[in-house]
């Protein structure tokens, strides 16, 4: 690899990284999914939803809300990988700006050795030496030859090293900012999903009158406590006892003092969180850092049975592992629940259970 093409990887990295922290371009939502119809009114007023409409109403803007949550999950862990890709690159070009540095140190030095040879007519010191009458000159010469010989030899291998490593460090760096542009191209899919959903659900909310978006809000209200009493009385929870470990009770209080803070997709704190931005925030705060989404906490963190749940331990929800929130104790959760809302306690039993799983085991 010749000085020209490093140079050439050099600038076109230097390039990439001021890109790195170019924000990303906004993503308009396609036009959400009809809502039902509500029943006849008079003309003029607000539209009225028969208890029946308002169900499905209030099933629409649960299913929007757990799609923009699956959504929301594939954002965030494309946003992890995005920052450990950036990580890599960086760490990269360093590489490669150490690596032409180093090359040209040793291309010096063996100039400086080439010189001191022609200023000697072609031999090393130590081969004139050796060259001489006088027996322990001789001996030295040939000491210093070997010694030259060798240094030249180190030398040479430490050149060529350099020169692989530098090849290396650009493919890598070129892979890397590949991979890079991938996750960014996923990221941005997440988004324009989320905004969707987002925006179809508050659309149908916006539909209703207040009066009728309070009935809404009781039928989501009714919803979970029915929920919750058919998991109580399943007995699913009728031995569970166990006590917070010293980190648990940590993610337990981090996670409490959140109560009242607005759900914002994406967030990690401190004004507003998503529901895995409190649970790994809670953790890490308990010295313990854990997956950043829901789905990651789901496949990499040990798994429980529900009878052995203590408080700090986190219950994953629906099949796609795209809800989860924080056991606290009798039956309870900490959790930041959707748009529109704020961190929450909640009925543990409130959301079809995925499993639970324990991170300081």
């Amino acid at each position: 690899m010749n000085r020209r093409h490093c140079a050439t990887a050099a600038i076109t990295l230097v390039c990439a990284l001021a890109l790195l922290t170019s924000p990303g371009q906004a993503l308009a939502a396609p036009a959400p999914d009809p809502s039902p119809s509500p029943s006849s009114s008079p003309a003029g007023s607000p539209p009225r939803y028969s208890n029946a409409d308002l169900e499905k109403v209030r099933e629409q803007i649960e299913t929007l809300y757990r799609k923009a949550g699956a959504a929301t999950d594939a954002y965030n862990l494309a946003e992890e990988q995005t920052k450990k890709q950036s990580g890599e690159i960086v760490k990269l070009a360093k590489a490669i700006v150490d690596g032409q540095a180093r090359i040209a140190e040793l291309k010096d030095q063996a100039g400086a050795q080439a010189r001191e040879q022609y200023r000697n007519g072609g031999l090393p010191p130590g081969a004139q030496l050796a060259l001489s009458n006088d027996p322990k000159l001789f001996l030295d010469g040939i000491n210093k030859v070997h010694q030259s010989q060798q240094a030249s030899k180190s030398l040479l291998t430490d050149l060529n090293q350099t020169q692989e490593d530098l090849e290396t460090y650009t493919q890598d760096a070129s892979a890397n900012w590949e991979k890079l542009e991938t996750i960014r191209v996923k990221q941005a899919k997440a988004k324009k999903k989320i905004n969707a959903q987002i925006k179809a659900a508050e659309k149908l909310e916006s539909q209703l009158a207040e009066k009728e978006r309070e009935r809404l809000r009781q039928l989501e209200r009714n919803a979970a406590d029915k929920a919750q009493t058919a998991w109580l009385s399943s007995g699913a929870v009728k031995d569970v006892s166990g006590e917070a470990s010293e980190g648990g009770a940590a993610a337990v209080a981090f996670a409490t003092a959140q109560i009242g803070k607005p759900y914002v997709w994406g967030a990690e704190g401190p004004a507003s969180y998503d529901c895995s931005g409190l649970t790994s925030r809670a953790w890490l705060a308990a010295k313990r850092p854990i997956p950043r989404t829901s789905q990651e906490q789901w496949r990499l963190l040990p798994r429980i049975d529900i009878r052995d749940m203590r408080p700090g331990d986190l219950i994953i929800y629906h099949a796609d592992a795209s809800h989860v929130g924080m056991y606290v104790g009798d039956g309870t959760i900490v959790h930041s629940p959707r748009p529109g809302r704020n961190v929450t306690l909640a009925g543990a039993g409130s959301m079809k259970i995925l499993g639970v799983v324990r991170p300081d085991k």
